[in-house]
Order: C-alpha cells, then sequence, then structure tokens
C-alpha cells in the first residue's frame, strides 16, 4: 500500500545540510523510479550514524498516524523499536535496564549528550533533563565482544550510544562517547564526560587484527548500531 522500507547505510543523514547527500534528497528521485503518484515522507528512520530500517509512506494521514503509533506504544510501556548493536566488552548480567536521566552538554566547540544519575524535579519539569530507560539482551559474545538487543522506552538523540557507556560496552564505531570507558589491567570503568574528549576509538591490537584493520584505518570504522526491527499496529 502506502509503505516502503528500505535499508539506510550509516552515516547518512535524514536532513542533511545544503548540498550534502541525504535521505530526503533522495527521496524524489527514488519516487520518480518506482513510478509512485505521491511524494514520500519519512515516518521512522534511525539516526546519521546509525544503520538500519527506514520507514517511508506515500500517505500524510498514515504517517501522521505511524508516528503517533510510536509515541504512544511507549508511554504504554511498548517497545515497538528493536535495534541490534555490536559492542567492545560483554555486559554483566544478560539482560536488563539501563536507566538515567539526560541532557545535553556545551563541550568545548560541540554539544555533546552526558548523563544525569540522579535528575532533580526541577530540572526534569523544566525540560532540561530527560528520563530515559533502555532495555538489553545479550545475544551472543566472542572475543571480548558482545551482540546486543537493545530496546528504547523513550527517545532521546545519541540514548542509545551514551547508554552502552553506562553498561562499560561502547558500541563498536563509537568515536564520540567510547571514550567515556577507561580500561585499567583489562578492567572497564566509567570516566566523566568533562575528562574525556572525542577521539577515534581505542581497540586491542588482537580485535584490531580480527577486524583485519590497522590502527591508521580505525576512524573509518562506522557505528555499529543498527535499527532491525520496528513493530506496526
Amino acid at each position: 500500500g502506502a509503505l516502503l522500507a528500505l535499508s539506510k547505510p550509516p552515516g547518512l543523514p535524514v536532513l542533511g545540510r545544503p548540498g550534502e547527500l541525504s535521505l530526503a534528497a533522495l527521496l524524489p528521485p527514488l519516487r520518480r523510479r518506482l513510478g509512485l503518484p505521491a511524494e514520500l515522507h519519512v515516518v521512522k528512520a534511525p539516526a546519521r550514524a546509525c544503520s538500519g530500517l527506514v520507514l517511508l509512506s506515500s500517505c500524510r494521514r498514515a504517517t501522521e498516524q505511524l508516528q503517533r503509533f510510536f509515541t504512544d506504544a511507549r508511554q504504554r510501556g511498548q517497545y515497538p523499536t528493536t535495534y541490534h548493536a555490536v559492542t567492545v566488552g560483554v555486559p554483566a548480567e544478560a539482560e536488563g535496564e539501563i536507566r538515567s536521566g539526560l541532557r545535553w552538554q556545551q563541550q568545548g566547540d560541540t554539544t555533546v549528550v552526558v548523563p544525569v544519575p540522579t535528575p532533580g524535579r526541577r530540572s526534569l519539569a523544566r525540560k532540561e533533563v530527560k528520563s530515559t530507560m533502555t532495555r538489553y539482551r545479550v545475544l551472543g559474545a566472542a572475543g571480548g565482544c558482545a551482540l546486543l538487543q537493545l530496546q528504547p522506552k523513550t527517545a532521546f538523540p545519541e540514548q542509545l550510544p551514551v547508554h552502552l557507556t553506562l553498561l562499560l560496552c561502547p558500541a563498536l564505531g563509537d568515536h564520540q562517547y567510547s571514550s567515556r570507558v577507561g580500561r585499567v589491567l583489562g578492567v572497564p570503568f566509567l570516566l566523566s564526560p568533562e575528562a574525556t574528549t572525542d577521539r577515534t576509538q581505542v581497540l586491542d591490537e588482537e580485535l584490531l587484527c580480527r577486524l583485519g584493520l590497522s590502527p591508521q584505518q580505525l576512524h573509518h570504522l562506522p557505528l555499529h548500531l543498527h535499527l532491525q526491527q520496528l513493530v506496526l499496529p
């Protein structure tokens, strides 16, 4: 009917800067190639750095109904979106929930998302901080890495990469937040956001060898966070 699903590669933004390749810029030629009578709208899509499912609609009413469904489902305690992630490190527990307040913070020339472990009522009421939660389950583990199923109950930009650092298992290819997880004698620990800066993710030699990458190639490694499933009404 009105719905179309695609698989987006990592690095492609939904709305790009002027002159930049983006999903939105690709919709008119895609519509012409498929011979669709109406323009396409983005119902749901992963963030720029992530890969995975993109849900499009050629009916504005269907778009609005589905977007409302995703919001209402989370409020009812359901999990309509499921991600898969490859992590550097294996969680101590096979499944659980990651809960934290999140807020934006200026750090140098950039704005980053930082956790607020115990947000106050005032900051939540003023919407300076949002209370967030992600349910996770380990699907498999090998070579010091894990495949995780992630189901966010809330929607906040960069929620999943930040939550994975709180789990001490940053996503493979996370060159923004992985520096918040330090290691001493192989044991991971959490560093404060103020004590870290964005940098290319550091991986041990064994993992680099398994990936077939040199340290110079590491900054090309994409974020291994994939929107794997969407539940529709």
